[in-house]
């Protein structure tokens, strides 16, 4: 049965989350999915990676990522700056825009995250995370 398989539960539980944040946001009135949210808080946190940085960061295709970015600029939340020692790359910075709308976002993602744990101590959670944590560990090693 597929529910007694950890990994299907993991999806499912991930997948209903995003759902719900997405749905919330939208309830908002915030024009913005929850991958382009992402963009822009790991952009906002670290200005000057490489477009595979942010790809690996949000754990998307460098594709995906890149037509997220053109969207984000043409919306006005990104703006890129040509830097002076490399005119093939941009620095891509979070514009006033995109501050105003991580802001609107921002209620809604700590209301979000508050309704998906409810019920769990922090103790639960230190648990939770140091698994989550051991899992990945534990796929991110090579084959002998």
């Amino acid at each position: 049965m597929l529910s007694s398989i950890l990994f299907y539960s993991l999806d499912k539980a991930i997948r209903q989350y995003r759902r719900m944040a997405q749905a919330n946001i939208d309830q908002a009135g915030v024009a913005i999915t929850i991958d382009q949210w992402l963009v822009l808080r790991v952009i906002e946190e670290t200005d000057d990676l490489t477009q595979s940085d942010i790809a690996e960061r949000v754990f998307k295709d460098q594709a995906s990522v890149a037509r997220m970015i053109r969207l984000l600029l043409d919306r006005g939340m990104l703006q890129a700056e040509p830097l002076p020692q490399d005119g093939r790359r941009t620095r891509l910075r979070v514009s006033a825009e995109g501050h105003r709308t991580l802001a609107a976002v921002e209620p809604v993602v700590l209301n979000n995250r508050a309704v998906a744990l409810q019920g769990l101590s922090e103790n639960d959670l230190n648990t939770l995370r140091f698994l989550l944590e051991q899992i990945a560990t534990n796929c991110s090693k090579q084959p002998e």
